[in-house]
């Protein structure tokens, strides 16, 4: 079993940016493919951005050039990256990690984007 605990959403204003952490309580977060995801107020969950093991990282069209995933093994935790926040990028944010046929999700975290 591994704990996944998001943390950093807020309120920004449009232009803004955050930086969400995803914390995982075992070491070996790192062969974890870890992704986030959100989900704005009545839309579907959607695919934000991920990471593989190797590192490899893949967008959505809706966020490249604007967020960046990374991951720090040491720490066992997955950042996403949020510069130039347009309130469209309103939503609870969850990180999910994967490995194998294991995977799990965080409880989420909120980000407003909002003037």
């Amino acid at each position: 079993q591994v704990q996944l605990v998001e943390s950093g959403g807020g309120s920004v204003q449009p232009g803004g940016s955050l930086t969400l952490s995803c914390a995982a309580s075992r070491t070996t977060f790192s062969m974890y493919a870890v992704a986030w995801h959100r989900q704005a107020p009545g839309k579907q969950r959607e695919f934000v951005a991920l990471i593989s093991a190797d590192n490899t990282t893949k967008y959505a069209d809706s966020v490249k050039g604007r967020f960046t995933i990374s991951r720090d093994n040491a720490k066992n935790t997955v950042y996403l990256t949020m510069i130039s926040l347009i309130p469209e990028d309103t939503a609870t944010y969850w990180c999910y990690g994967v490995r194998g046929g294991a995977a799990y999700w965080g409880q989420g975290t909120q980000v407003n984007v909002s003037s």
